[in-house]
């Protein structure tokens, strides 16, 4: 490990990984809260702090798009082109995002970082009491269709590149929105996210901004936990912890913007 931490913090990361693996597959978001931890825990820049979060979840990504492709969400040509389309995209704006990044300093980044985990609250909060409904069901099979997948795809993965925060928390209403079918609009989001991940580490290790070490430290309990969570997710009704969810990531977005978190502090 290329930081050298102690026991005890190494054991808190481990902890809040676990934690955020299992929120991943049972309400939704959850690998941001080990982005949260390595910039607010851990003396480390933002660029290494993105980047390491985003090797992080190159794994996660991949179980959840195996998962979706068992169940058959992912299955036949519209479903494999649609995700070609959304993750080819997303390439472009994950590494446009990790190269603006190795320009930002700590204050910057904690801002636009308290900001996104800000609106990720309110979103949850949102989607509790209002469904999202499009006007009309996305031909995905169409110029237009592709047109707007492409569209998502470059405009969610330049913050999920930028913050090193992956993706499937933007990309899944705003696929809704536009007419995609939930799980399909899921399905999508959790390959997208392999691909945002994949560039925005291949970015940031062009400037070696990757804590490898530190990366395998968090990254084996957020798989760990992510694979926990689709067990535990079928077991519980997860609307109040979503409720919960949103309210900590909102106390959490106002500290960050506040200048409460500085890396190491």
């Amino acid at each position: 490990m290329g930081l050298d931490i102690g026991l005890g913090l190494a054991l808190l990361l481990v902890a809040i990984a676990l934690i955020g693996g299992a929120c991943i597959t049972t309400i939704g978001p959850g690998g941001i809260f080990v982005t949260i931890a390595l910039f607010a825990l851990l003396p480390l820049d933002p660029s290494t702090v993105a980047g390491t979060a985003s090797a992080t979840f190159i794994a996660t990504g991949m179980v959840g798009s195996l998962g979706y492709l068992r169940s058959g969400q992912l299955t036949g040509k519209v479903a494999g082109q649609a995700a070609l389309v959304l993750s080819l995209s997303s390439i472009v704006g994950a590494f446009s995002g990790a190269q603006i990044n190795t320009l930002l300093d700590a204050g910057t980044f904690a801002v636009l970082l308290g900001l996104f985990v800000l609106a990720t609250g309110g979103l949850i909060l949102y989607r509790q009491h209002e469904v999202l409904a499009p006007e009309s069901r996305l031909q995905l099979a169409t110029w237009r269709g592709w047109g707007l997948l492409a569209l998502v795809g470059v405009c969610v993965g330049l913050p999920g590149g930028l913050l090193g925060v992956g993706g499937p928390v933007l990309a899944v209403p705003l696929l809704v929105v536009l007419g995609v079918p939930m799980l399909m609009a899921v399905a999508l989001a959790q390959v997208q996210s392999i691909f945002i991940s994949g560039m925005a580490t291949f970015g940031y290790a062009l400037h070696g901004a990757i804590d490898w070490g530190l990366a395998v430290l968090v990254g084996v309990p957020l798989l760990v936990g992510t694979i926990a969570g689709w067990y535990v997710a079928q077991r519980i009704a997860p609307e109040r912890l979503k409720v919960g969810l949103a309210l900590v990531l909102i106390v959490l977005g106002l500290y960050l913007m506040a200048g409460g978190a500085t890396p190491g502090g």
